[in-house]
């Protein structure tokens, strides 16, 4: 019996890799479940090539830069998102992170972006967008390009040694058809509307980006325990812009205490590039707070000097991804504690640009394509283990219906054998 329900938790994983990485629910990353493994390299003489449209895991050690190679057209802007892991149980300092750059064949850094745990003090994904910039003339040129990702260490004592895991996705934005605007748009409405109300709904998040799940607009609710990280998915279309606000609950005990940045909600655009943030100070009561309003989603958001603004630059999946710092279980308890995210879209959709070309992969900047869980269409769920199972078809069936036909007559014969030894009367 043990062998048999090993044997079909095996296939369940085989069959299902994304699902089963949304059931861990655990505290650890959920790596996309086709990642390629590479090793980065100290120097940039044997640095492995990134195509985009693979996800890639790799290392990163506690000391030293890793390089890996990216092979680019002239006029497509690349995008190279760095997710670190740490070991769920490694301590880090607030300073602590990681920097990603993207290089010319000729030294030149073309972008530079870093990413450090904060005031939580508690060890998490944090990710870092290294881009290659098509508008920008040094790093214009077809040809050879370095990804170089480092840690940032402050040389605490505190810090646990050791390497971290990486997820990396590189993406690319092909160059518009035709020539347009080359500046921001003009002022917008950057009022705050109130937080939706009424009964929330149910939604548990994924354990990374590639498992993330997806959210319309509404009010929704789940568990988190300490320590862990959740994952949403936002469509947005162009024209659309978002706002988020998230509440943690009350602690259900009577201890009393104070956490600093508790909890800490990040958003991110299609590529993984940071958008913006927020954390809470918890003192066992409840706590709510809003992410900055935005500005629509428009290609031109890209010559904005605001950061923020600037990252809003195209449709998509927009990424929700909320952690409870670790410390909250030992001053309030394991919990796990109850969040609800409240998720308004407005503005006024339009077509957006047109381009000359695809990215890579496919439907990254596709709002339709993002709303896997058919929120706003009408549609399904969007439970990955459905989508998966609907997927799979009668051939996976057949295959879930043998294992199990076997393991019900293994069953069986087992309780014939215990009838069998029984004594007569």
């Amino acid at each position: 019996m043990l062998a048999l329900s090993v044997s079909l938790t095996a296939l369940l994983t085989a069959v299902f890799p994304a699902a089963s990485a949304v059931a861990d629910g655990g505290s650890g990353y959920a790596f996309a479940a086709d990642a390629r493994t590479v090793a980065g390299t100290t120097g940039t003489a044997e640095a492995v090539l990134l195509r985009p449209g693979t996800t890639y895991r790799s290392t990163l050690p506690e000391k030293g830069a890793r390089y890996y190679r990216l092979e680019l057209a002239a006029g497509t802007t690349a995008y190279v998102p760095v997710t670190a892991v740490p070991p769920t149980d490694a301590t880090v300092s607030a300073s602590d992170g990681i920097g990603v750059s993207v290089e010319n064949a000729d030294g030149t850094s073309c972008d530079y972006d870093g990413a450090r745990f904060g005031a939580g003090l508690s060890p998490r994904p944090i990710t870092a967008l290294g881009r290659r910039d098509a508008n920008r003339a040094l790093c214009q040129g077809a040809g050879t390009y370095y990804l170089v990702v480092e840690r940032l260490v402050t040389g605490s004592k505190t810090t646990t040694p050791g390497s971290w895991d990486l997820e990396i996705a590189p993406v690319t934005e092909p160059p518009l058809a035709r020539a347009g605007a080359t500046t921001a748009p003009g002022t917008w409405d950057s009022t705050s509307p109130e937080p939706l109300t009424g009964d929330p709904r149910r939604r548990s998040g994924g354990a990374g980006f590639s498992t993330a799940r997806t959210l319309g607009q509404g009010v929704w609710h789940t568990d988190i325990a300490p320590g862990q990280t959740l994952y949403y998915a936002v469509p947005l279309d162009w024209g659309r812009r978002l706002h988020a606000t998230v509440d943690l609950d009350s602690s259900d005990g009577d201890a009393h205490g104070y956490v600093s940045a508790a909890l800490n909600l990040s958003l991110y655009n299609p590529v993984r590039g940071y958008v913006d943030d927020l954390s809470l100070g918890y003192d066992g009561t409840q706590k709510s707070s809003s992410l900055d309003p935005l500005p629509p989603v428009a290609y031109t958001n890209r010559y904005a000097v605001s950061g923020e603004q600037n990252a809003v630059r195209f449709a998509g999946a927009y990424y929700l991804v909320v952690h409870l710092t670790g410390q909250t279980s030992a001053v309030f308890g394991p919990g796990p504690y109850g969040v609800t995210l409240r998720i308004r879209v407005d503005g006024t959709p339009n077509s957006g640009p047109v381009y000359a070309g695809s990215s890579v992969p496919k439907g990254v900047f596709d709002a339709a394509a993002a709303d896997t869980g058919g929120l706003l269409t009408g549609g399904g769920s969007g439970d990955p283990a459905m989508r998966a199972l609907a997927v799979a078809g009668i051939g996976t069936g057949t295959a879930l219906l043998l294992v199990l036909g076997v393991w019900t007559l293994t069953a069986r014969r087992a309780q014939i054998r215990v009838n069998a030894q029984k004594p007569t009367a």
